[in-house]
This record gives C-alpha cells, sequence and structure tokens, in this order.
C-alpha cells in the first residue's frame, strides 16, 4: 500500500483515506530526542509486550515453542517477536511485502529490536520509571493525530495480523531510552552563546547562497562486519525509495539520526550546515531525486532533495492547506441513473458549500455520504495531482469531483496559510545545537551499550 500522500484513490479503504497516511508517518517513537527528562513519579516499568518484558528467567515456554531470533545479555528476542515488528515497519513504511523484501530486511528490523532491549535494560538499571499513563497517553496522541481513535489503530494493526502490543512494544522503547538520554547526557549540555553566534552570522553570510529542503535517513555501524551489512541493507532502501516507498515512512523506521520522528526532514539548510561527505551529493541532485548511499566515518546517509531555492524566504512547498475528503460511495458498475444522482448530489455539495464545519451537516442528506475530519498538511505532502488542483483554490472551495473505484471523491479547501520562513532565532539555533550534541552522545552511549553486551542472533 502506498502511504506517501493523502486523497490517493487506490487505498482500498478511503473512510480511512486521511487516517491511514497519518498513522502510517507517525510511528518513529523510538527515535532519540532532545527531552531533558526528569526521574518522574510513576509505577515501574511494566510488560506492554513480550519483547519489552524482560524477564529475569529468560524465555518463557511460549517463546521455546516460537524459536529464538536472538538473545541480549539473558533476555530473549523470540521469532514471533521478530515477525511481528517485521509486518509492524512493512505496513507502516509503504515497502512492498513480499517475501524477498521481508529476508532483505529482517536483519535491520532485528537490529533495532536488540537496540530496544539494550535501551530497556539500561533504563532498569538506572531505575527509571515508565508510567503505563505515559504509553497510554503517546498511543491516543498516534490516534488523534491520525484522526483515528484507538479502536481503530487497534483494528487497522489487526487487520494486517498484527498485535497492539507490536506497538505499544515500541512506544515502550521510546519512552525509556528518551528518559536515560535526557538523565544521563542533557545535564552535561552547555550551549555557549559564541556557539549561537557562529551560526548566526554564517547563516547571514550565506543568505543569498543556495539552500536546500533536505529528508536524511542515518544507518550507524560499530564493526567492519557491520558496515558491509549497513551497506547492503542503505542500498536496499535505496531502490525500494526509488521504487515509490515513501521517504518519510521509511526514515522513521529504519533512521537512527533524531530527525526519524519527523520523518527525517531536516528543514532548510545550506551545504554548510550538511556533513562534509553529503554536501556535495546535494549540490549535484535533482529535486526530488534520492542518493545512493553516502559513506561517512560510522555510518551511511542517504538524502532526498525536496526543494531548492537561492536565498531565505517563503517556500511554497510549505505551505499549510486544511482540506476535508467528501466520498460519495458509488460501485464501479452501478446503473446509470445511480451515477447521475450522484452527479447532481456532487453538484449540490459544491455549490452550497461554505465552510468545513458544516459538511457533517450538508452531507446528512445525502445517503451513504462519509466525510473524514479535516486535515492540515503541508503543500509538498500532496500528490502532484492535488496541488495542481489546488491552483487558485481558496478556503471554501470544493476541488472537482473524481470518479474513482469507490464512487465520487471530493477534496473541500478549509483553511490556508502561506509559508513565512525566515531566519531562525537564537532559541531554534540553541535548540538545534543541543539537539545534534545530544544525539551523538546518546548514540556513542547505545554503542558503548552494544560492545559490552553479549548478544547471542541464532
Amino acid at each position: 500500500m502506498k502511504l506517501a500522500c493523502a486523497f490517493t484513490p487506490a487505498a482500498k479503504n478511503l473512510s480511512r483515506l486521511f487516517s491511514i497516511v497519518a498513522f502510517a508517518g507517525l510511528l518513529g517513537i523510538a527515535a532519540a530526542s532532545p527531552l531533558q527528562a526528569a526521574d518522574s513519579e510513576g509505577m515501574p516499568m511494566q510488560n506492554p509486550a513480550s519483547i519489552a518484558a524482560l524477564a529475569p528467567d529468560g524465555a518463557s515456554a511460549a517463546q521455546d515453542a516460537q524459536g529464538i531470533a536472538a538473545i541480549v545479555n539473558d533476555h530473549i528476542i523470540s521469532r514471533y517477536d521478530l515477525d511481528q515488528r517485521v509486518k509492524l515497519v512493512m505496513v507502516t513504511s509503504g515497502i512492498p511485502d513480499n517475501p524477498e523484501t521481508v529476508n532483505r530486511i529482517r536483519g535491520q528490523v532485528l537490529r533495532g529490536l536488540i537496540d530496544e532491549i539494550l535501551e530497556i535494560q539500561e533504563s532498569q538499571r538506572l531505575e527509571l520509571k515508565v508510567d503505563p499513563k505515559d504509553i497510554e497517553k503517546e498511543y491516543n496522541q498516534i490516534a488523534a493525530r491520525a484522526n483515528m481513535t484507538p479502536k481503530e489503530i487497534d483494528e487497522y494493526l489487526s487487520e494486517n495480523g498484527i498485535t497492539k502490543n507490536a506497538l505499544l512494544s515500541q512506544i515502550f522503547a521510546g519512552i525509556a531510552w528518551n528518559k536515560v538520554i535526557g538523565q544521563q547526557f542533557g545535564p552535561l549540555i552547555n550551549i555557549g552563546q559564541d556557539e549561537v553566534d557562529e551560526v548566526l552570522n554564517r547563516l547571514k553570510a550565506e543568505a543569498d547562497q543556495p539552500r536546500y529542503l533536505v529528508s536524511e535517513i542515518l544507518l550507524t555501524y560499530d564493526s567492519p562486519q557491520q558496515e558491509q551489512e549497513m551497506a547492503g541493507g542503505a542500498q536496499r532502501l535505496v531502490e525500494q525509495l526509488r521504487q515509490g516507498a515513501p521517504f518519510a515512512a521509511v526514515a522513521r523506521q529504519f533512521s537512527q539520526s533524531p530527525s526519524a520522528a519527523n520523518g527525517g526532514d531536516i528543514g532548510w539548510v545550506h551545504a554548510s550546515q550538511l556533513p562534509k561527505d553529503v554536501a556535495p551529493n546535494i549540490e549535484q541532485m535533482q529535486i526530488g531525486a534520492v542518493s545512493d548511499p553516502i559513506q561517512t566515518l560510522n555510518g551511511f546517509y542517504i538524502v532526498q532533495l525536496r526543494n531548492k531555492q537561492t536565498g531565505i524566504g517563503p517556500d511554497a512547498m510549505q505551505d499549510q492547506w486544511t482540506l476535508a475528503h467528501i466520498l460519495l460511495p458509488l460501485t464501479p458498475d452501478a446503473p446509470a441513473a445511480f451515477v447521475e444522482r450522484r452527479v447532481a448530489e456532487a453538484q449540490k455539495f459544491m455549490r452550497e458549500f461554505k465552510t468545513c464545519d458544516g459538511i457533517p451537516d450538508q452531507i446528512k442528506s445525502i445517503v451513504g455520504a462519509v466525510a473524514q475530519a479535516p486535515r492540515t498538511v503541508s503543500f509538498g505532502q500532496l500528490d502532484q495531482r492535488i496541488r495542481e488542483a489546488l491552483a487558485g483554490a481558496k478556503p471554501g472551495h470544493v476541488l472537482t469531483p473524481i470518479r474513482s473505484a469507490q464512487g465520487f471523491e471530493m477534496i473541500a479547501v478549509c483553511d490556508y496559510k502561506a509559508d513565512a520562513t525566515a531566519m531562525p532565532t537564537r532559541d531554534d539555533i540553541e535548540d538545534n545545537l543541543f539537539s545534534q550534541q545530544l544525539s551523538m552522545m546518546a548514540r556513542r552511549h547505545l554503542r558503548d551499550l552494544r560492545r559490552d553486551a553479549v548478544i547471542d542472533i541464532r
């Protein structure tokens, strides 16, 4: 299923067209982020899923029956855990779900699970707590941002053969690791005003130079053996991205950079702000292109150039559009009289439409009509056909209906806000520097945990 953009008529269930796209883009939960997390009150870490249980006695009878994928210190990752995470990655990254692809990414997914075990073990060693309410809150926030209820997310996972625990374990590990890095490294970082001045002066000096809107995926390695494995994995991801897998969804599941939480988006940058091995590639790329794997000292970058401009100013690709999707169901073989009726209903809807708040009342008289709650997206997130259709559109406008296999689809424009890109503030720069330093410390700490662990991959 292609999850790159909203309003894709080919989606199996158009009543979930908005929600599935949003949900698929919200699962980068385990990525490190600059949280200044203090030890909070709450219940001790509990078992949201088998991978997070970390029972002292190792494997359960069920895990013995399922088989062991890996042992991390004295704790087990069962093959069932691995199978579940692979399924979660497949349905949320847009990568084609076939045996060949599954076999190719299985090793990378297992490595991610091993890292999660190490992260959870470290949080246990430090006696940090994860309140079950925090897990529930994050789960509910995922649902809210996806315009879905928690029950609908449960159903979506179930329909794809994935247990709720597969997602809960990822949320659990993310919260635990953020507490670790926040407590251990946050207090050690002090961004000086001279550092902020240096960045600000450089940005001002480069104000008339080309800027690039970039997304990244970072895959790191700790040894020559891992280097070879990551090289192959990076190349396979590039192939999937060039075949249509959404960059943001893939970044959320595979990238080891803090930007993974934002789908790999690092915003507008000058070449001087990029790693020295990445900058020359960006300068030669075409808009929309995905790079070959770019090797650095300890990892591989995959970058996508989303846009390019000279100087600092508004970017139309970052304009915010609030849109609502309306479906008037109709089967492909519907009689001509039914088609004519739907055409008339669509035309009447367009004539009478004023605001998105009135959509629920407006479709009450249309049998079977379904409307999704309005969603705000950037112009760059939309399919090219939708971008073209929005040319000249304003709030209160309904785009020309599209006949699909599900019926007549309409998109109503609820609101619009033009991009107001400007020079970043001192606070923006300080936050970015803090995030970079915290990320570097977190990666080093995880590398040390891997080095000191006893890991047996079966």
